[in-house]
């Protein structure tokens, strides 16, 4: 059985989900680990690989979700991410970035490319 709080993580990921999935986005695959770490949610948006955080805030008095992505988080999502693509053979084909989505109980922000990896996906 799930605690509370990885209840509350799964209910934000459904609605991360539909409200992506509402702006014309795809699911490519939901909850995807691997020995780096998991990324909650890889999307396509037309034929951008899309690697979601979501992150679930009660209030933004501690900062706001992308704020909560320390530099650690991203260095994780990022092999996380080498490691789908190349799994996948699409590491030299195809363009990606990293979104968050900050789920609160009554607001959803998504901040596109949360944060710039371009010099560091595949380097």
């Amino acid at each position: 059985m799930n605690s509370p709080t990885q209840q509350r993580g799964n209910k934000a990921e459904q609605r991360a989900l539909r409200h992506l999935k509402k702006h014309g986005l795809k699911l490519v695959e939901q909850q995807y680990q691997c020995r780096f770490g998991e990324i909650d949610l890889i999307m396509l948006d037309q034929s951008v690989y899309v690697f979601v955080e979501v992150r679930y805030r009660h209030n933004q008095s501690h900062g706001t979700a992308t704020e909560t992505i320390t530099p650690a988080k991203q260095r994780k999502l990022i092999k996380t991410a080498q490691h789908f693509l190349s799994r996948h053979q699409l590491h030299d084909r195809v363009t990606c970035r990293f979104d968050c989505m900050g789920i609160t109980r009554h607001d959803i922000t998504w901040s596109r490319a949360a944060f710039d990896t371009s010099a560091v996906l595949f380097g």
